[in-house]
């Protein structure tokens, strides 16, 4: 089915017309004093052998036939600009979608090397990428965002469906890029702001990953909590960090910087659950474990495939032009 995305364009329609009837016609430059009456026979005489060249014998004929091309090409123009779409049928996404902030710390702590594969060490933001992007993987019905932040917060993609750019941002993100320091504060700030003005009331989550405490930035850590209680979005965190031993202290490897106090009382305050992920196993056991607890039912949301048809008017319009030129110049000649 074709509908046009704004129908109310085609009153131009009836722009041509009205110009020629408001607009007068145009009187001679010099008035009838200087008018040559045998110069109006020969300019006669040449436009009727021009019309003889194509063809065309009746001059009124001529007239109406070029009003009726320019006409064309004005109509071929107001389809265009009305933006023709070809709809698709309408279907209905799965009834449990979810608009999902993800919130991630990339300060340089996260090159701390304490999450390990089973051949190698590997840092905790790398750890984070390879779980984090199976997660994305595997929303396929809901609208991700993601927001990186270290000294500075950075709103990298707002809720969207496409899983693949989310992840590619995500991946190519390297520690300390935001910053050295940590602003929890302000990046959940800034997921909060961007989850405000979405349709879907219910199933809105932020998912809040740091290593850190809030040491940063223009919120508080209790300014951030009473905003997103305000705001009645549900907060998971987590705090990455392997546990502080003796065997870790041994290879330099602490996390006596983890604020869990606050993250723990930030999750509690807005119904949201703390994690700990203390290893590679453990991370990615976090993230199963908030996919099976966010699925709500709703209405779902019905959506219908479109695609732009305006370039066809437009195509045309535009070698109509060219064929009026064309055939102008050589009626001039």
């Amino acid at each position: 089915m074709i509908v046009f995305a704004y129908p109310k364009l085609f009153l131009l329609l009836l722009l041509p017309l009205l110009f020629f009837l408001i607009i007068p016609p145009k009187k001679q430059q010099f008035g009838d004093a200087l008018s040559v009456p045998f110069l109006a026979d020969l300019k006669k005489i040449k436009e009727d052998f021009a019309f003889s060249q194509f063809g065309l014998a009746n001059k009124s004929f001529v007239s109406f036939f070029k009003f009726f091309y320019l006409f064309l090409i004005w109509a071929l123009l107001t389809v265009a600009a009305a933006r023709p779409q070809l709809v698709g049928e309408p279907y209905r996404l799965n009834a449990n979608n979810r608009d999902i902030m993800l919130v991630i710390d990339i300060s340089t702590s996260m090159l701390q090397p304490d999450f390990s594969t089973t051949t190698r060490r590997i840092d905790r933001l790398s750890a984070v990428k390879a779980v984090v992007s199976a997660f994305i993987q595997k929303r396929t019905e809901d609208k991700i965002g993601l927001v990186l932040f270290g000294t500075r917060a950075y709103l990298q993609s707002p809720l969207t469906f496409d899983r693949t750019s989310v992840q590619e941002i995500l991946l190519n993100t390297d520690a300390g890029m935001a910053g050295q320091s940590t602003s929890i504060g302000d990046a959940l700030g800034l997921a909060l702001k961007n989850l405000r003005n979405e349709k879907n009331k219910e199933n809105k989550v932020i998912i809040l990953l740091s290593d850190g405490e809030n040491n940063d930035g223009a919120l508080s850590m209790a300014q951030a909590i009473n905003l997103a209680e305000k705001e009645g979005i549900k907060v998971y965190t987590i705090g990455v960090g392997a546990e502080t031993n003796f065997i870790n202290s041994l290879f330099g490897l602490r996390n006596n910087e983890l604020d869990e106090k606050s993250l723990k009382a930030l999750a509690q305050r807005t119904k949201g659950n703390y994690f700990r992920a203390t290893d590679l196993n453990s991370l990615a056991e976090i993230y199963n474990r908030i996919d099976t607890l966010e699925p709500e039912q709703t209405e779902g949301t019905v959506v219908q495939d479109k695609t732009d048809l305006f370039y066809v008017p437009l195509l045309v319009a535009l070698v109509l032009a060219f064929f009026f030129i064309f055939f102008s110049r050589s009626f001039i000649k």
